[in-house]
């Protein structure tokens, strides 16, 4: 059967080649869209992947976001109507879920986060979510209709990392420093608490004030890194805080790093994932993952400027092998048999 996934932000990259893999393996026909927003497109080009690019990001005024949603799903309208596919699958777009309503096509959306507001006409038929989120109020009202997997959607592409030693060469790191990945808040999220701004910028400071210490910093698009830069110029005087010039593999930057700071739950759990020291500078509404990872003892959210001084470790780690830091799990194979499922019922309301 042919599958619409629309890359709608940048971690849907690596989370879905694999299912795309799978799923083309299981004789289904992938057909798939992407949102030039963030670094999606020039991932998705880094990853191989086949894409028609449709739409951008429009900025955080709450208007632009509704207008810009709603003008996106209409440019995806010819792309549907060509392909017409039975299927839209996405990990919380917005656009493919309201154009898939319109147009009666089942939709499935994979999330990992309970709090995102979503009206009635953005709500997906189905849900496959972390079995952590079970208990969660969600946004499918049917039960029968939420289905759930054992770990965290990280697993699902962790599991199949190879680390790459070039990045060393390629980002000109200095193996005697103490590398840090820093992710800025998602300041432009309708989700956004300023809090994660300000443990943002104390953690930087802590940063450039502490002789051997190396930091990656990531921003989100060049709209963030511009206005970094434009309010902190002294934190790029020397060569202590690099920006990445092009898109990086994320997995195999923080495998090489010593510890992750990250106002963002991808980046997170992509280090939980590989066994990577992180903490989460997030101060929106804690997700059920993030508690569940922070019980388990792999991942420590800060809360205020004292716990980024005094909670977070600026050490070496150990890094032994990558297969006695990942997780185990089955994640990809349980998502890939709901996706089945979902096909086969739908298949049989149909007829």
């Amino acid at each position: 059967m042919k599958i619409w996934i629309d890359l709608d932000n940048t971690p849907h990259v690596p989370f879905f080649k694999p299912i795309i893999r799978e799923l083309e393996n299981r004789g289904h026909t992938i057909v798939m869209t992407a949102r030039d927003a963030f670094q999606v497109c020039e991932l998705a080009n880094l990853y191989g992947l086949a894409y028609k690019k449709v739409g951008k990001h429009y900025g955080k005024n709450p208007l632009l976001k509704v207008l810009g949603l709603c003008w996106r799903s209409l440019q995806l309208l010819p792309f549907v109507i060509r392909e017409k596919p039975v299927l839209g699958l996405s990990h919380g777009s917005r656009s493919q879920i309201l154009l898939c309503n319109l147009l009666r096509i089942p939709t499935v959306m994979i999330m990992d986060y309970e709090h995102s507001q979503t009206p009635w006409l953005l709500r997906p038929r189905w849900e496959i979510i972390p079995a952590a989120l079970s208990d969660e109020q969600l946004q499918c009202k049917t039960k029968e209709k939420i289905l759930a997997y054992e770990g965290i959607k990280e697993d699902v592409y962790a599991a199949e990392f190879k680390p790459d030693s070039s990045i060393v060469t390629q980002l000109n790191l200095n193996e005697d420093d103490i590398l840090v990945t820093i992710r800025p808040p998602a300041n432009e999220a309708h989700y956004h608490n300023p809090e994660s701004d300000m443990l943002f910028v104390e953690f930087m400071k802590r940063v450039c004030s502490t002789p051997g210490i190396k930091a990656v910093l990531l921003p989100r698009n060049k709209f963030q890194e511009t206005q970094i830069r434009q309010d902190w110029p002294q934190w790029f005087k020397g060569s202590n805080v690099i920006i990445p010039k092009q898109a990086v593999n994320g997995l195999n930057l923080l495998w090489h790093s010593d510890l992750v700071v990250s106002g963002g739950g991808t980046m997170n759990r992509e280090a939980a994932a590989l066994g990577v020291p992180v903490y989460s500078i997030f101060r929106g509404k804690s997700g059920a993952v993030d508690r569940q990872l922070q019980n388990e003892g792999r991942l420590l959210l800060i809360e205020n400027i004292e716990d980024v001084n005094k909670k977070i470790q600026l050490q070496r780690r150990s890094k032994g092998t990558i297969q006695d830091s990942l997780t185990s799990g089955k994640a990809l194979g349980t998502i890939l048999d709901h996706i089945d499922t979902i096909l086969m019922k739908e298949h049989s309301a149909r007829a």
